[in-house]
């Protein structure tokens, strides 16, 4: 199979289309069982051998790493700094509108009696710790990835500003040796309600991205890496290993979620590296594509409407995936869109036409690197969201 060269400037492909693939798995994970829905295909999607929707949400995961630390050293590279300012403020228009809308929309529906959602459920939501909250009601239950996106964002920048670029790697692999072993002593020891939502129980999944993104071309010269990313097969054998592994919690814990996540890693690494093979070219089919853009308001909306415990008309199938899509599709063109729309603007009366200049180093350098999280990364902007890059004179976010 011939590769395409992993492009360091432009188009990311099939990233949407992961996207696409990750938030099908968390609704198909979510739908099974509730009302309606076939009892066949719920025994399928909703079972105790396969975490579909956990599954998805660790393709999430190791994509955002990913994306996170490409952006954050091809800032570096071309500017030799990145502005943490632009970073904040792109995070903040990128995330808030959208989620807090939603926080919104669910307390209105609370105050008329459709969902549940306590005290307790909304300063939570409102902080970002949900994945700290084991008594989460199910309308919020969801938010606990996003809280570990947030504290993935807060705390990888810091890092790398911390000990550069050249030395992230160890640092990358520090988490996916001690993550494993603190998730096995908790289960063991501790039995708490958020081992596996908590970030120091979580985070090896993002640290997956984070090393592929940062070793990406070293890796991909070396003939036992290659060997793996370029044999499609070979990716979804250890996948397959890696859910077999974690029907038992224990090996789950201790092995099992690693190897799901390395599966993942390597796929995305074979998706980008082979855009024109079969499944590449259905990744970037623009369907298929335009729901990946679609992902975060599914994500945030689905969970209302896809309630198994819930003899409620809308979490009825079909009627609740019809309306699960239609106000995600809402809150992308309502909510998302519009706000992104108006940030280069908002970024040049902020900060101008170029970037600014904290304190950073280059790539390998002793000085200190700081980085951009994902959708807000270096000069790029809501590109990161549809998986693209593009120089600072492109023109800006679409």
């Amino acid at each position: 199979m011939t590769a395409t060269p992993v492009a360091t400037v432009g188009r990311i492909p099939s990233l949407d289309g992961l996207r696409a693939v990750s938030i099908t798995a968390v609704v198909l994970g979510h739908l099974g069982g509730t009302q309606g829905f076939p009892a066949a295909l719920t025994a399928i999607i909703s079972n105790d051998y396969v975490d579909l929707a956990g599954i998805g949400v660790r393709v999430f995961f190791v994509i955002s790493g990913f994306l996170i630390t490409r952006l954050l050293v091809q800032e570096v590279e071309r500017h030799g700094r990145v502005s943490l300012r632009r970073f904040y403020l792109r995070r903040v228009m990128r995330i808030f509108p959208a989620y807090y809308a939603f926080i919104a929309g669910l307390c209105a529906l609370a105050a008329a009696g459709l969902v549940q959602l306590t005290g307790s459920d909304l300063l939570h939501a409102l902080t970002y710790t949900v994945n700290y909250d084991g008594g989460r009601s199910w309308s919020v239950g969801h938010l606990w990835s996003l809280a570990v996106e947030e504290q993935f964002y807060l705390l990888w920048p810091v890092a790398l500003v911390a000990v550069g670029v050249r030395r992230a790697p160890a640092v990358a692999l520090a988490v996916l040796v001690l993550v494993p072993v603190i998730r096995t002593v908790e289960y063991l020891f501790l039995r708490n309600d958020v081992i596996g939502n908590s970030f120091q129980t979580t985070a090896d999944a993002l640290a997956v991205g984070c090393l592929f993104a940062l070793g990406e071309h070293t890796l991909l010269r070396r003939p036992q890496v290659t060997a793996i990313v370029d044999r499609g097969w070979v990716i979804v054998g250890m996948l397959i290993a890696g859910v077999g592994l974690s029907v038992l919690s224990i090996t789950a814990m201790a092995a099992g979620l690693s190897l799901t996540q390395f599966a993942i890693g390597f796929g995305v690494l074979h998706l980008v590296r082979h855009p024109r093979s079969p499944f590449g070219r259905l990744l970037n089919w623009r369907p298929i594509a335009f729901v990946g853009v679609l992902s975060y308001s599914i994500y945030l909306w689905q969970q209302v409407f896809l309630n198994r415990s819930s003899s409620a008309e809308f979490n009825a199938f079909p009627l609740n995936i019809v309306l699960a899509l239609s106000v995600a599709v809402a809150s992308y063109f309502l909510v998302e869109r519009p706000v992104l729309r108006l940030r280069p603007a908002v970024e040049a009366r902020l900060f101008g036409t170029q970037p600014a200049h904290p304190t950073a180093g280059a790539p390998g350098s002793g000085r200190s690197s700081a980085g951009v999280p994902p959708v807000a990364a270096g000069e790029a902007g809501e590109e990161l969201a549809r998986g693209e890059l593009r120089q600072p004179e492109g023109g800006g976010p679409a």
